[in-house]
């Protein structure tokens, strides 16, 4: 019987370097990467040269913020029951209305003291 050495299989075709191969893959990956991040730029430009800048379109009005600023002084009625009257999250009362916080202590807001 006769056996075969796997030394004389590997010095007939030498393997490439791992690095190499990573190297390149890599490169390739990024460029792709890079291509796609500059058509995604262009596209948002494009769109909102068009007027469209995308998101959920805002459900707050200047009537919506006026009910909720006569509402807000209530100490009767919780940030909870008039957000739901209103058809709101508390977190939009909070981000559309900055002197909230005054309003429910009762305060007079500082922009409107100066009018």
């Amino acid at each position: 019987m006769r056996s075969a050495s796997l030394a004389s299989t590997r010095s007939s075709t030498p393997p490439p370097p791992a690095g190499l191969v990573f190297r390149v893959f890599a490169a390739l990956a990024e460029f792709i990467r890079e291509l796609i991040v500059a058509g995604t730029h262009e596209g948002l430009a494009a769109a909102h040269a068009r007027g469209h800048t995308g998101g959920c379109p805002t459900v707050v009005t200047p009537e919506l913020l006026k009910a909720a600023r006569d509402l807000l002084p209530d100490p009767e009625r919780s940030l909870t029951s008039i957000a739901k009257l209103l058809g709101v999250s508390v977190g939009t009362l909070y981000n559309h209305i900055p002197d909230l916080q005054e309003i429910r202590a009762g305060q007079q807001p500082a922009l409107m003291q100066r009018n």
